[in-house]
C-alpha cells in the first residue's frame, strides 16, 4: 500500500495562488496515475485533476480547468497541483490519491478508480 504525505494547504485570499506537493513511498510510484481530489464542507468528495502513469496525459474537472495544473517527478517520487485564481468555492481539503490504473481513456477519472490516499491538506480561500 503507498504512503502518501500531502502538504502545502493554507489560507489564501481570492485570486492568490498555492502548490500542494504530495510525496509517496511504498510500491512503484512510476507505475501509476496520480490525482488529486476534494471534499469541502457538506459536500462528497470530488475528483479535482490527475495525471497518467508517465505524466504526459493529464485530466481535469471542469471546475478547475485553465486554473489548476498538475504535473509529477517521478525521479522525486511527488505530484504536485499547482492552484491558480483560487476561489472561495475551492475551500476544501485536498486528498492526494494513487490509481491501481496508468492512465484513462475515453472516461474521466472518479474517485472510485483510486485506492490509496493520503490524509489531506486544507485549503482555504478567503473571499
Amino acid at each position: 500500500q503507498e504512503q502518501l504525505v500531502e502538504s502545502g494547504g493554507g489560507l489564501v485570499q481570492a485570486g492568490g495562488s498555492l502548490r500542494l506537493s504530495c510525496a509517496a513511498s511504498g510500491r512503484t510510484f512510476g507505475d501509476h496515475a496520480m490525482g488529486w481530489l476534494r471534499q469541502g464542507p457538506g459536500k462528497d468528495r470530488e475528483f479535482v485533476a490527475a495525471i497518467s502513469w508517465n505524466g504526459r496525459l493529464t485530466y481535469y474537472s471542469d471546475s478547475v480547468k485553465g486554473r489548476f495544473t498538475i504535473s509529477r517527478d517521478n525521479a522525486k517520487n511527488t505530484v504536485y497541483l499547482q492552484m491558480n485564481s483560487l476561489k472561495p468555492e475551492d475551500t476544501a481539503v485536498y486528498y492526494c490519491a494513487q490509481s491501481p490504473l496508468i492512465a484513462w481513456s475515453g472516461v474521466d477519472p472518479g474517485p472510485e478508480d483510486f485506492d490509496s490516499w493520503g490524509q489531506g491538506t486544507q485549503v482555504t480561500v478567503s473571499s
